[in-house]
């Protein structure tokens, strides 16, 4: 069974996913704590999840 690799819109759209979700997760950390840099810290962690998250197949 061969590995198959995942459509380039299907990466993208990945991506923009963990993005999404790691500024979601920065703002509320940042104004939970008072301290902007878990923004910065939110988006950088939203990225690196989409790169490194596999996006589901088409079965």
């Amino acid at each position: 069974m061969a590995e198959q690799t995942p459509a380039r819109n299907a990466r993208r759209s990945q991506l923009i996913v963990g993005l999404i979700v790691g500024v979601i997760v920065g703002v509320g950390v940042s104004l939970w704590t008072g301290f902007w840099l878990w923004l910065a810290a939110g988006i950088v962690v939203g990225i690196v999840t989409g790169l490194l998250m596999r996006p589901p197949s088409k079965d």
